[in-house]
């Protein structure tokens, strides 16, 4: 025979159930706004039928119900689409930033413009042009050398001014290091408290939330999979266990286990390459092949520059190496000509052969330290202006032969190539580097769109909606007044079998 006052038992869990409920839907409202939070969810479960199967159970014509309780409270979250926003993520984190150190670059080279290499070399040209028309004019002779000192210091800037933007890029390689050990750390110590919580059967859903942004965070930086292990003691069905975190490369394959449990391995960038460039990148002491990574720190990596087959590569490594040949192929060709012309002292005082530019040290590094030669610096009747095959000071052919380096063919670079004139080779520089920065505007843009796609999908199903949430107030709340009425109406039942039954001649 089942209890008089199963009643008010079957409705005393309906209230505290649809109690617990208000409350979860309180702290859906109250983290509207933290990032990373997931909406929950309580899930009503069934308790179990009076009477039960047994031996000596009472003869009714069915099972009875007996109420309801909370049997968990889930985060409503889509794994898959987890992983859809963390694969787009990596690719929008390597081609923003990619993207922001070639407009950097764009920015400093300043073409086309009328204060850009181009234009300083145009003018230079001019100079030489004016002076040809009056050879012996001290005035034309001082602004050949004036131009020749802007087009030293133009290259002297443009090289600079990429190193220094070289150098930011390798503080921010450190800080990104950084980061991705910061990141794996907290991950170790979030799973550990989630190892410590999940065996009671307990699911620390705020946890998970805090995990998940981290691992978000993480796949802008690099390309990551994360698993998940199945936990210990008596966990409940729902319990997502503690993140297994794999470094990958492009293709999904693994390269590296960065988080297995509350175990990390750290990332470690080594700048012992050519030139200062990266050499490799270990996780945990072991090096691997993050050319074939994706994510911010390889962007930085690829425009930082890297070592390949013993010398400095990528984006800024390469644009200073193109200034050098730039600089030290046209200045070595300009004193060829130069040194085979004779000067006013030279007529005077016999040949000394004298450079138009200094081009001590080498090819490496020439742009940055390009500079006239001290002769011309201290008299510019050192100028080279006259034909030796006709030594007459008011001859401008050899001026001519001067303004004509520009439009000569050469051959730039240490291991040869094509032969191009100045401006052929300087325009084909820029363009290739227009051609990348639009390449990489556009990649940006689309894993941009992409991945804002992505989450908006993800928000629909994890966010939370204060419409939603009202609605379920007054559901919750409506069925809270029911219970606590039926209560009241179970009371009335039995203070009338308790008072007014069994009243009979008193």
């Amino acid at each position: 025979m089942r209890s008089t006052f199963m009643g008010l038992e079957t409705a005393r869990r309906g209230m505290f159930t649809q109690q617990g409920a208000l409350h979860t839907t309180g702290h859906n409202i109250a983290n509207a706004n933290t990032p990373g939070f997931t909406r929950q969810r309580v899930n009503f479960v069934q308790t179990d039928p009076y009477p039960p199967a047994s031996l000596n159970r009472p003869q009714l014509p069915g099972q009875i119900g007996t109420g309801v309780e909370a049997g968990s409270v889930q985060r409503v979250r889509e794994g898959f689409l987890d992983v859809q926003y963390r694969s787009e993520s990596n690719k929008f984190g390597y081609w923003q930033s990619r993207a922001e150190s070639l407009q950097k670059l764009e920015e400093v080279m300043h073409e086309p413009s009328d204060s850009g290499l181009s234009a300083t070399m145009n003018e230079f040209w001019q100079a030489l042009q004016d002076l040809a028309v009056n050879p012996q004019n001290p005035g034309a002779k001082s602004v050949v050398r004036q131009r020749g000192i802007a087009l030293s210091e133009t290259f002297n800037y443009l090289h600079n001014s990429l190193s220094s933007i070289q150098t930011d890029l390798k503080n921010e390689i450190d800080v990104t290091e950084n980061k991705i050990n910061s990141i794996l750390y907290q991950v170790s110590q979030i799973n550990k408290q989630i190892g410590e919580v999940e065996p009671h059967g307990y699911l620390p859903n705020d946890l998970y939330d805090e995990r998940d942004r981290l691992v978000d965070e993480l796949s802008t930086l690099v390309s990551v999979k994360v698993d998940y292990t199945k936990p210990g003691g008596n966990p409940s069905a729902l319990a997502e266990g503690q993140a297994v975190i794999t470094l990958v490369d492009g293709s999904g394959n693994e390269l590296a286990k960065l988080v297995n449990g509350s175990e990390i391995k750290e990332f470690d960038v080594d700048f012992s390459g050519a030139d200062g460039s990266v050499k490799s990148v270990t996780v945990g002491g072991v090096s691997y092949d993050f050319t074939k990574s994706e994510g911010k720190l390889k962007a930085l990596i690829d425009s930082y520059g890297f070592e390949k087959d013993g010398k400095a590569a990528g984006v800024y490594p390469d644009m200073l190496a193109e200034l050098d040949n730039l600089a030290y192929t046209f200045a070595t060709e300009f004193n060829k000509v130069h040194q085979a012309n004779l000067s006013p002292n030279e007529i005077a005082n016999g040949p000394q052969d004298i450079p138009f530019f200094s081009v001590d040290g080498g090819r490496k590094g020439y742009a940055g330290k390009m500079a006239i030669a001290s002769e011309i610096l201290a008299n510019v009747d050192n100028i080279a202006t006259a034909d030796p095959s006709n030594p007459y000071l008011g001859d401008s052919k050899g001026i001519l032969d001067l303004a004509n380096v520009i439009n000569n063919k050469f051959t730039y670079g240490e291991n040869g190539g094509g032969e191009a004139n100045f401006r052929s080779y300087y325009e084909g520089v820029i363009g290739e580097m227009a051609v990348l920065s639009q390449q990489a505007d556009r990649l940006a843009y689309n894993s941009g769109s992409l991945k804002d796609a992505v989450d908006t999908r993800r928000q629909s199903v994890s966010a939370v909606s204060l419409d939603e949430e009202m609605s379920n107030m007054i559901q919750f709340q409506h069925a809270y007044n029911a219970s606590a009425r039926m209560i009241s109406l179970t009371d009335e039942l039995l203070d009338k079998i308790i008072n007014g039954m069994g009243t009979g001649g008193r």
